[in-house]
């Protein structure tokens, strides 16, 4: 049983700084460096590499408000319209922020004639590692309580009740996922073989870990983010299925 804390906001001086945006800022941070690295690494220009890191980031962004504001909460932003702007007052799904990040990546692929898989495949190495790290912000403010447990790694909330915290979670599956990408990066492999394993695993995990949630909404007994990892997960069967046309890296 992991005891509760919370560190919502920490101090820099005069300053207040988020505690949750810090670590998903740092956790961009880490997670374009790394993939950065892999496209040195297969002879990939690092302009581009930024032009697409800045748009599918502003991508990820908006499809994330978008599809927590369209699927998570509309009630509440139909009635209170002018409530979708105001970002700072949290909400975001993170499902959605693939969405959005595909969209405006497909985008620039299209628009600069670059090879899609040979692109994503970089890219989404170091999205794990970003993961792992931004929901440690997450687990720290407590914003994905979950069912009652007695799973050691339980959080007490300070209602007495023992609860699976999603936040914590997430950000263990994201570290080992990027140590198996660690691990793959080091023997032979094809062009796509980490998009494949990241929407099995993120498929596989959302599916399974939503059930664990105790207040997202629900369609048909299956949260938004369940729904998508059923798509993530046949994308991979998809991706394994044709990956002998795809070359070594």
């Amino acid at each position: 049983m992991i005891p509760y804390f919370s560190l919502e906001t920490i101090s820099l001086g005069p300053i207040t700084v988020q505690v949750w945006g810090l670590l998903v800022a740092f956790g961009i941070g880490a997670g374009a460096w790394v993939s950065q690295r892999v496209a040195i690494h297969r002879g990939l220009p690092s302009l581009v590499f930024w032009h697409l890191v800045l748009w599918i980031m502003i991508g990820a962004f908006v499809g994330a408000r978008i599809f927590f504001v369209a699927l998570y909460a509309p009630a509440y932003f139909f009635s209170h319209p002018f409530e979708v702007f105001a970002i700072w007052e949290g909400g975001w799904s993170m499902m959605g922020g693939y969405l959005g990040a595909l969209a405006a990546g497909a985008f620039i692929f299209y628009r600069k004639h670059l090879s899609f898989f040979s692109w994503v495949d970089v890219l989404i190495y170091g999205l794990p590692l970003g993961i792992g790290i931004g929901r440690i912000g997450c687990f720290l403010i407590h914003d994905h309580p979950g069912t009652p447990t007695n799973f050691f790694l339980g959080v007490l909330y300070p209602d007495g009740m023992i609860r699976h915290d999603h936040g914590l979670y997430l950000s263990l599956i994201g570290f080992v996922v990027f140590s198996l990408f660690w691990i793959m990066k080091k023997y032979p492999r094809r062009v796509g073989d980490y998009v494949f394993v990241f929407l099995g695993m993120e498929g596989i995990s959302r599916f399974l870990l939503d059930f664990l949630r105790a207040t997202d909404i629900r369609y048909f007994g299956l949260t938004p983010a369940q729904y998508l990892g059923v798509i993530f997960l046949g994308c991979a069967v998809w991706l394994f299925a044709r990956r002998s046309k795809q070359p070594f890296v």
